[in-house]
């Protein structure tokens, strides 16, 4: 792991990440899933480049079972995008570096996340 991104864990949570000041990206993982590391080399890389304006952590999903059922994770690697302190987006299982970037690009121009989806 980059030493830029941010190991983090449910007690720390909502300070570190909702609280953050900046944008920030947690990759949610565990240490048996091979798509994880393939990701993890992806956000290592965009952590060098993005890092002084946007927070990168990752949190273990099987030992931090609180904080990945509070946002709904089913599956990884999930990435999701917070700003100011609420979920932006969120990307599940294997992408590429380009989608990525795609993201923390709208979030540093102050775009919007996707719109969510409602059920009438």
């Amino acid at each position: 792991m980059a030493e830029n991104i941010l190991e983090i864990d449910d007690n720390g949570f909502e300070t570190l990440v909702l609280q953050a000041g900046k944008p920030a990206l947690v990759d949610f993982w565990a240490p048996w899933c091979g798509p994880c590391k393939g990701i993890g080399m992806m956000v290592d890389k965009l952590a060098v480049t993005y890092g002084d304006r946007i927070l990168f952590t990752k949190c273990n999903a099987d030992d931090n079972q609180q904080t990945a059922a509070k946002y709904g994770i089913k599956s990884i690697p999930t990435l999701m995008f917070f700003k100011d302190g609420t979920v932006f987006d969120k990307i599940s299982g294997m992408t590429n570096q380009t989608k990525i970037e795609e993201v923390l690009k709208r979030i540093l121009a102050g775009g919007q996340g996707p719109a969510p989806f409602i059920v009438q």
